[in-house]
C-alpha cells in the first residue's frame, strides 16, 4: 500500500460527467486548484473515447502538478499509463486492483467500495492505497445505488489506516460530519461544476 500523506487538503475532487468546452474547463480547474484544499483530481468521463480522455488529461496532467494534485484517471490503469497520470481509480466491474498494480506498478490505485464490508475486506486485501465508500448523501452526479451509514464509515476507520474517500452528494452543508467522523477525503463533483449560484471557483471556497 502506497502511503498518502497526511495533509490539511481534503478534497478528492472528480470532473464533470462531460467537458464540451475545453478551453473552459481548463481555466476553471486551474483556479479551482488554486484553493490549495484538493488533494486528488480525477478525470471522470465516462461516454467519451479514449482518444479525448488522453488529449484533455494531458493537459489536466500538465494543472495538477503545477498545483501539486494527484492526477487520477477514472476506470482505465492502460489510459492513466499513457498520459503519466498519478494512478487510476477502480470501479467493482473495472479490472482488478491487481492488474492495474501491473500496469501502474507503484502509482496510487483506489477502488469504490460501495457501502459494502465484503468489499472493504477485498479491497485491504489487494492492498488498495484507497478505499470509496458511499453514497452519504443523495447525489445528482451519478444514480445513488448504494447508501452508506457514518456507522460503516466508522467501522472502516477501526479496520484499517488506509485512508477513506467518502463520495455521494457532497456539499458545503453536509461536509463536516464525515470529517468529524474521520473521513481522510471528500469527494465532491456537482457542488462544484454543476452548482447554480456560484462559479467553481466561488463553490470551492464554501469548504473550508
Amino acid at each position: 500500500m502506497r502511503k498518502l500523506s497526511n495533509t490539511k487538503k481534503f478534497i478528492y475532487l472528480i470532473s464533470p460527467k462531460s467537458i464540451v468546452n475545453s478551453k473552459e474547463f481548463f481555466k476553471d480547474l486551474e483556479l479551482v486548484l488554486k484553493s490549495k484544499k484538493i488533494f486528488f483530481f480525477q478525470l471522470r468521463l465516462k461516454k467519451e473515447n479514449n482518444k479525448k480522455i488522453i488529449y484533455i488529461g494531458k493537459k489536466v496532467k500538465e494543472i495538477c502538478k503545477k498545483n501539486k494534485v494527484n492526477f487520477i484517471i477514472n476506470d482505465n490503469p492502460n489510459v492513466a499509463k499513457i498520459i503519466g497520470a498519478d494512478g487510476c481509480h477502480l470501479g467493482q466491474k473495472d479490472t482488478s486492483i491487481i492488474k492495474a498494480k501491473k500496469i501502474l506498478k507503484k502509482k496510487i490505485i483506489g477502488i469504490t467500495c460501495h457501502n459494502s464490508k465484503k468489499l472493504v475486506y477485498k479491497a485491504i486485501q489487494d492492498k488498495a492505497d484507497y478505499i470509496a465508500i458511499g453514497a452519504f448523501f443523495k447525489s445528482f452526479t451519478k444514480n445513488t445505488n448504494f447508501k452508506a451509514t457514518i456507522s460503516l464509515l466508522k467501522f472502516v476507520k477501526k479496520i484499517t489506516k488506509i485512508p477513506i474517500v467518502a463520495i455521494g452528494g457532497i456539499n458545503n452543508k453536509n461536509y463536516k460530519k464525515l470529517l468529524l467522523n474521520k473521513a481522510n477525503f471528500l469527494a465532491i463533483s456537482g457542488y462544484i461544476w454543476n452548482n447554480k449560484k456560484f462559479k467553481p471557483e466561488e463553490a470551492i471556497k464554501k469548504f473550508r
